[in-house]
């Protein structure tokens, strides 16, 4: 009979895998509270119409989706965006402005395994709700960088492409086209650094022949990479609403300079993200070496809270998988051997001295210390090698001889040095010793 295996696109996390993984999610966490945000958790069920509201029917496609024992149609959950909006929406009155949030949650998505993608997989979430200006876009850009840069990676490893979709409707209106037909054009934009010319044909099919000038004129937008290229290419246009958005944009790349982060991140309006409910600045982060899918991505979404049944609330988030991020910090050797030894070794004789370690290793457990012991009775000599191999930086050794004279042997496994301490100060003994170790 064949042995059951894991589904295709879900992942196992043996000990040595899973303690990676805490690694990773403890210096996200760790990221996220110096930067003041606060932690949720949700369902991990949520009614399928959550994500038909937010993304369309075609969305079903790509969810696990099924009918529950109660006839209602329910989606594993994709994201966590339609949640925490749903969240967000049904406190808003009552919750302090800025709402600065974030989460580590496992998602699912009915999709073709690949590199960098599985069916189910992490995401470390971030969100501000309530503030409407740049200087939310300047938080989550300094958080979305410590979240990278807390690994040991700099901006020669990893860097954020930064542009705006408002910026680009403005543009676009500017130059003469519709909304539609701006839409069409950031379809084609979105899709231009993978297809070339050929993603401008969704726009001539549904309008007819680009204007070759406008064309050109889009795909020198395209080429903006600094600040002065970008009021360079918006000097002849004008309008209130560019002028508006350029100063936006003067504001988040000099606060991103100010704190000290500017080299991590690019102008580059190759980037608009093609999810619609993008309404603003939108970003994504990526290795340098150009070799992995996007790390994170985000950008201003402020309509979902309200076309989800909230308030109208501003809101600007980002989301970094853990799939990609963790081949990353391999292939850059910035993925620790995870060491998970025991501080102390238990060396136990016969069954009188078993009676008396417990009472000590119960006490080391409840003061912290990690403690193992042999769970049956072991020739002395393969305990003492136990101690040694499991990587222990002290061995107690409650050996016959030293239960009857009241005593606990302290073998320091490093330094190859013992003593012997009464019994009822071992525990001491041991918190001593570390606390000078540390």
């Amino acid at each position: 009979m064949a042995a059951f295996q894991s589904l295709p696109g879900f992942r196992e996390f043996y000990p040595e895998a899973f303690a990676r993984r805490n690694h990773v999610f403890r210096l996200w966490r760790q990221a996220a509270h110096t930067h003041g945000f606060q932690e949720y958790d949700a369902p991990v069920v949520e009614p399928l119409d959550l994500y038909r509201r937010k993304s369309g029917d075609e969305i079903e496609a790509q969810l696990f989706s099924f009918t529950d024992k109660g006839g209602r149609e329910v989606a594993l959950r994709p994201e966590m965006t339609p949640t925490v909006c749903r969240l967000v929406g049904a406190k808003a009155n009552s919750l302090k402005r800025p709402i600065k949030w974030f989460s580590i949650a496992e998602f699912y998505r009915y999709e073709r395994a690949q590199k960098g993608r599985e069916r189910a997989f992490f995401q470390f979430n971030a969100d501000i709700f309530g503030e409407p200006g740049p200087e939310a876009e300047i938080e989550l850009l300094g958080l979305l960088v410590q979240c990278l840069r807390g690994f040991g990676l700099t901006s020669a490893d990893v860097y954020v492409r930064l542009s705006d979709r408002n910026l680009w409707f403005y543009y676009l209106e500017a130059l003469g086209f519709s909304d539609e037909q701006a839409r069409a054009i950031l379809s084609a934009v979105d899709k231009f650094e993978k297809m070339g010319d050929d993603a401008f044909k969704g726009y001539s099919d549904a309008h007819g022949p680009l204007d070759p000038q406008k064309k050109a004129q889009i795909l020198a937008f395209l080429k903006v990479t600094t600040l002065p290229d970008l009021e360079s290419a918006l000097a002849g246009i004008g309008g209130e609403k560019l002028a508006a958005r350029l100063a936006d944009w003067r504001t988040v790349l000099a606060g991103i300079d100010a704190m000290g982060i500017g080299d991590f991140v690019a102008v580059d309006l190759g980037v608009v993200r093609g999810l619609a409910y993008y309404t603003g600045f939108v970003f994504e982060a990526f290795d340098r070496k150009g070799e992995l899918r996007a790390i994170a991505g985000g950008g201003r979404y402020n309509d979902l809270v309200e076309k989800l049944g909230g308030p109208e609330l501003p809101a600007v988030g980002f989301a970094i998988g853990d799939v990609t991020m963790a081949l990353l910090l391999e292939q850059r050797g910035l993925m620790p051997t995870v060491v998970q030894a025991p501080d102390v070794y238990a060396v136990i004789g016969g069954p009188a001295a078993r009676q008396a370690a417990f009472g000590d290793i119960a006490a080391l457990r409840g003061a912290g210390f990690r403690v193992d012991y042999p769970l049956k009775d072991v020739a002395f000599g393969k305990q003492l090698k136990a101690a040694s191999d499991s990587g222990a930086k002290l061995a107690l050794i409650f050996g016959d001889d030293e239960v009857a004279k009241g005593v606990v042997k302290i073998r320091d496994l490093t330094a190859r040095e013992e003593h012997e301490v009464p019994a009822d100060q071992a525990a001491v003994a041991v918190r001593d010793f570390f606390t000078a170790g540390s």
